[in-house]
């Protein structure tokens, strides 16, 4: 069994979709948050996951949070630690503490429109083909080994939140999908890349997923 720590910032709405998932062979032993008033804080509690605030406006610096938050997260010796939208910029002490068993998820396809406003820079780009990347956290803001991909066309009349929508109805698929491929050992990391062990031949088709309605055109 795998204990896996989620940290989030807000509603947690990623955290959910792991939580419901219902993930054989992990255990979450805990939701944590450096904002005392996140919404998922209560869906946690009401899922008999522990719960914990390490709130990042009670310390003077980023490096004082991040050992605050590593000793929260290391009470419960998590094998796999999850970002579902925690809105901090991590040390580089706090990337290399969890090296290879750190998860996040950016609303892009990465490499492109790293950081904030995604959406918005993706339309004023004129990109036909959005998405989310699940990858390995490393120093560099939103930038790693990616796990899972998941493409959504941009459609015409699209705006930040449509498109966001649109998005986000991929991030619930794609998550809980990678947390899984970890808990069941099947993701290896070398060389900066990731691959999915006994896959078959066509194995990069798996880390990349479709969304419904991509045969759809503007």
């Amino acid at each position: 069994m795998k204990s896996i720590v989620i940290l989030i910032s807000g509603r947690g709405s990623n955290m959910e979709a792991i939580v419901r998932a219902g993930i054989p062979g992990a255990r979450i032993a805990a939701v944590i948050s450096n904002r005392p008033g996140a919404g998922g804080l209560e869906f946690a509690r009401a899922h008999g996951i522990a719960t914990a605030v390490v709130n990042h406006k009670s310390h003077p610096d980023r490096a004082s949070f991040d050992e605050a938050l590593a000793a929260c997260i290391d009470a419960h010796a998590p094998d796999l630690v999850v970002l579902a939208g925690f809105m901090r910029v991590l040390t580089d002490a706090f990337v290399r503490r969890y090296e290879g068993r750190l998860l996040n998820i950016h609303p892009s396809l990465l490499p492109s429109f790293p950081g904030l406003h995604t959406h918005r820079r993706a339309l004023e780009t004129g990109v036909k083909v959005h998405g989310a990347s699940v990858h390995f956290v490393t120093a560099e803001l939103d930038d790693g080994p990616i796990v899972i991909q998941a493409a959504v066309p941009v459609l015409a009349g699209d705006d930040e939140d449509s498109l966001a929508a649109r998005v986000l109805a991929q991030e619930h698929r794609i998550y809980p999908q990678a947390v899984r491929w970890f808990v069941d050992d099947r993701l290896e990391l070398a060389g900066g890349r990731v691959s999915l062990r006994d896959a078959p031949a066509q194995d990069g088709a798996a880390l990349l997923v479709p969304a419904p309605d991509m045969g759809r055109r503007p």
